[in-house]
């Protein structure tokens, strides 16, 4: 048995997640898996009515209770600076120390793919994004503020132990998975002392792995590189900002957020699985939001619960779904978000895995 937190959040959020728990259900259903699904209503109407993301003494029992989150989205236009999506999303992330952020970029159709000549063997990376450090600490302060003297800082923190355990991650999901390389990107030629620490510790790690290629590239340079030759990358592990940065872009040579999951995992403790498509609050009501990371946040999850073959068979039907067009518009098909996850469950459910 999998007892799994649904938060459905904001905008296209529930509707996602529907799409998600009918996905579970027959997961649940086809291979013989008892999931037990329990809904919270932590979004913005609960922050625009109680003043409440996530309520008082319930962070620290989420571990005792349940094996993983799955997460719609965030956003509401009634709260501009996204306090709720602070309270909330990045309470999860540090209140469990979530460390490792895994953002797969994978190219399913070349059609998909706004580069030239890349199919789907081109396209085929990790990024592990360390989640708990850098300058999304909000380090900082402002001096004179609302002069023309005024001076903004923000702190940008990095210990060892933070990045040790983010490197050896990558490094052993590389092992694990038979992936020949491990880059990291920083900046140390600008960032001195955390690209420095950053460079010592992954050169340290890297001496236990002799049967993986351990190589470096400046964040600049990876960013040129993951559209001049997407190939060269197989496993890449980098900072919070820079991870922030380039897993968009991977999401954006690989078809764009629509088919962009991620995992954000503390191990053997818990861990949170969600779209990162954003709340798209345009889209609400149209049944036109397309669920395919959705899905493929919970072939993430398949994959962290030990059902590896389960999630290969979610991402072949996503496969399928895309090489037939049977996609919603942004995509470029013609199907509405309850008809591709339709389709989506037609495929899974005529999976011959058993």
């Amino acid at each position: 048995m999998k007892k799994i937190l649904l938060v459905p959040g904001d905008g296209i959020g529930p509707e996602v997640m529907a799409a998600g728990v009918r996905l579970i259900k027959t997961l649940a259903q086809k291979f013989s898996i008892e999931f037990v699904l329990d809904e919270v209503d932590w979004g913005a109407e609960r922050w625009l009515k109680d003043g409440v993301g996530i309520p008082h003494g319930v962070l620290e029992q989420l571990p005792k209770n349940y094996d993983a989150i799955l997460f719609g989205a965030l956003g509401d236009k009634r709260i501009p600076d996204m306090a709720h999506g602070r309270a909330i999303l990045l309470g999860l992330r540090f209140g469990l120390d979530l460390y490792i952020n895994m953002r797969p970029v994978k190219l399913f159709n070349e059609r998909l793919c706004p580069l030239k000549d890349d199919g789907p063997s081109s396209i085929d990376m990790m990024i592990f994004r360390e989640n708990t450090e850098d300058i999304y600490l909000g380090l900082g302060q402002v001096i004179n503020e609302g002069t023309p003297d005024e001076i903004a800082i923000d702190f940008s923190r990095h210990t060892f132990l933070g990045i040790e355990r983010i490197i050896k991650a990558a490094f052993d999901f590389a092992h694990r998975r038979g992936r020949k390389r491990v880059t990291l990107v920083d900046k140390s030629n600008a960032i001195k002392f955390g690209g420095s620490l950053w460079q010592r510790v992954f050169m340290r790690v890297a001496e236990n792995y002799a049967d993986i290629r351990a190589d470096h590239l400046f964040v600049d340079v990876a960013a040129m590189e993951m559209v001049r030759n997407p190939a060269r990358f197989d496993v890449v592990v980098t900072t919070n900002l820079f991870g922030d940065i380039l897993s968009d872009l991977g999401a954006g040579i690989a078809g764009g957020l629509g088919l962009a999951p991620s995992a954000n995992i503390n191990p053997g403790v818990i861990a949170l699985f969600e779209p990162v498509h954003g709340a798209a609050p345009d889209l609400v009501g149209r049944n036109s939001a397309n669920p395919f990371a959705m899905f493929l946040s919970i072939a993430m999850m398949m994959n962290f619960f030990g059902y590896d073959e389960i999630a290969q068979v979610i991402e072949q039907a996503v496969k399928e779904a895309i090489d037939q067009n049977a996609t919603t518009t942004d995509l470029g098909g013609p199907l509405t978000c309850t008809d591709a996850t339709h389709g989506i469950i037609n495929h899974v459910t005529d999976s011959n895995l058993y």
